[in-house]
């Protein structure tokens, strides 16, 4: 799908590239929204959008695609307040990395057969529009869930056109329920540790020249803005706590090895850690 007219709901790092590409890309009618009037005016200036418009609301009217780029909880209440105003024949999508209670709530307003999940796995711990970028999307991974309902694959097959025609994402067809599951352990797990760890070193009271690389690279995440995540982590708890629990359990299979002063096991545990993370970047 190239939309002739688009509209984008949050202008932040995902919002604001999401535009930004669009524009550049050919779309004519770009209209953004977002909470913070400062970042859609410096979204207009710069050209990522042709129109700022002063509600969610006004922006949705008469765009083919409407898509949501805000937090979790905030998506869910738009889509509620959403649904009334959308033009006929129009397709409403989001950004969320949580699926299933977004999907459900989307047949809930009944709007089955005109909604259709993506996750684009493009984010960042930088938030605002002064972290978009009109490359940031190209060439990513942008997860799709169709809702299930008797027309929503055509939803899902125009919203994964969209991404891969106009914005040159690589779109990949995943059941929600599976997509949170999965996800709860690449990317939730580790910001919730992140946030864990720099809660730890914060409470420890050093001072922040005694940081080097190795814990501010760890505690990268921890930047991100909580508003989003904690809605993540709450939607996804089930999943997130599992995760949690594993994790729990390796730290403790580690505070054993080092009482134990097991040097070879804990070569071969770090060795273990070690294989799989050079294995990620090949």
């Amino acid at each position: 799908m190239y939309p002739s007219s688009l509209a984008v709901i949050g202008l932040g790092a995902i919002g604001g590239s999401l535009a930004w590409q669009a524009r550049l890309a050919g779309v004519d009618r770009v209209v953004g929204y977002s909470r913070l009037p400062a970042e859609g005016v410096e979204a207009l200036k710069v050209g990522a959008i042709t129109e700022l418009a002063d509600t969610a609301e006004q922006a949705a009217r008469q765009a083919e695609i409407v898509l949501l780029a805000v937090p979790p909880q905030a998506t869910l209440d738009l889509i509620e307040s959403l649904a009334p105003v959308l033009s006929p024949g129009s397709v409403l999508t989001d950004v969320c990395s949580i699926k299933e209670p977004i999907i459900r709530h989307a047949i809930a307003a009944g709007l089955g057969d005109r909604f259709a999940g993506g996750h684009p796995l493009a984010g960042t711990h930088q938030t605002g529009f002064p972290s978009a970028s009109p490359e940031r999307l190209r060439g990513c991974v942008v997860y799709i869930c169709e809702t299930g309902t008797p027309a929503g694959h055509r939803a899902a097959t125009g919203v994964a056109s969209f991404w891969e025609h106009t914005l040159d994402a690589s779109p990949v067809l995943i059941d929600p329920a599976v997509h949170d599951q999965q996800l709860a352990w690449t990317s939730h797990l580790p910001q919730g540790v992140a946030y864990a760890l720099a809660k730890v070193l914060a409470e420890r009271g050093l001072g922040g020249v005694s940081f080097g690389s190795g814990a501010k690279d760890t505690t990268r995440l921890a930047a991100s803005s909580p508003e989003m995540w904690v809605d993540i982590l709450l939607l996804n708890r089930s999943a997130v706590i599992e995760a949690l629990e594993q994790t729990q359990a390796g730290l403790q299979e580690l505070q054993e090895l080092l009482s134990d002063e097991d040097r070879g096991a804990l070569v071969e545990f770090c060795e273990i850690a070690r294989r799989f993370r050079l294995g990620i970047d090949r």
